[in-house]
């Protein structure tokens, strides 16, 4: 007899029906926007492009916008698992915004929406549909997880500086850009302000992106559960090294709450260092966080 997860796990990998005709449309501008991202990287990885100083910018760049990510947008914002004072609150959200993962608002309402209908049909990115679906297609398509922003990030449509960065967080970019190309220009590295430019945006973000979604996509696919939660998430170590923490996504789905996603001894969660050290400084309190129970 089948026990309770596998009547789950069955009906969650149960075929899709195809998508409506209005959603197998591709976005033009976000399929336009990524190409070029992509291809930008490419060209990072030439050798006339190379150096220690865009290898220097590149990872401290990817420290800030993953933490931003996980830490502002994610840990903090949309689960409250923690509170911190309103400035370190915007300073970490526009460290997340230089993910161009779209604006605050859109990020964290369609993250609690995944929450809500986590590996469902309606989820947005559904494992259901394949491993590249959850991974990157879905967002090239029309969601329908679009239009209930209202319901699942009402309390950040109603801070004006929320709303002025889902409007704007591309715009970030550019003096991000500037910055990197006076130093480049300045320091007469090899390659010049251009080549750290392509270093610190779009080699940066395609790795950003690339982390980020295969949280999406590889934890619900592949690793071991500690809790039997009604969606497919699982723990994945290799994610959760390279997306500091987020890997160990079954404890997440088990404890949406919690500041800790890593939660045996040895699941490092490199954002929970992070809390702690804010903790420490006074600018973290009111932390919420889950434990093993074996």
């Amino acid at each position: 007899m089948e026990d309770q997860e596998t009547k789950i796990r069955n009906a969650l990998i149960a075929p899709r029906k195809p998508l409506p005709p209005h959603q197998r449309k591709w976005k033009m501008g976000t399929t336009s926007f990524m190409l070029i991202m992509h291809i930008g990287a490419v060209f990072a990885l030439l050798p006339r492009f190379w150096s220690i100083q865009g290898v220097f910018v590149l990872l401290l760049l990817y420290w800030a916008t993953v933490i931003g990510v996980t830490l502002g947008l994610h840990r903090l914002v949309a689960h409250r698992s923690f509170l911190t004072p309103k400035p370190v609150e915007r300073l970490l959200v526009l460290m997340g915004a230089l993910a161009c993962q779209s604006g605050p608002i859109q990020w964290v309402g369609l993250h609690r929406h995944h929450h809500k209908f986590s590996d469902q049909p309606n989820d947005h990115h559904d494992a259901g549909r394949g491993l590249w679906w959850s991974h990157s297609e879905w967002m090239l398509h029309d969601i329908p997880a679009l239009q209930e922003l209202d319901r699942f990030a009402g309390d950040l449509q109603a801070d004006p500086f929320y709303r002025w960065l889902d409007r704007w967080f591309l715009l970030l970019q550019l003096p991000l850009a500037i910055l990197v190309y006076w130093y480049g220009e300045l320091s007469d590295v090899h390659g010049g302000g251009l080549g750290l430019i392509l270093w610190a945006i779009p080699l940066r973000l395609v790795l950003v992106y690339h982390v980020t979604w295969l949280v999406n996509s590889a934890t619900h696919a592949f690793g071991y559960r500690n809790f039997d939660c009604p969606d497919l998430s699982r723990n994945c170590w290799w994610v959760a090294i390279l997306s500091f923490g987020e890997g160990w996504h079954n404890n997440h789905h088990a404890y949406p709450y919690s500041a800790r996603h890593g939660l045996r001894w040895f699941e490092f969660d490199i954002t929970w260092q992070h809390v702690k050290i804010l903790k420490k400084l006074g600018l973290a309190k009111r932390i919420r966080e889950a434990t093993y129970p074996g």
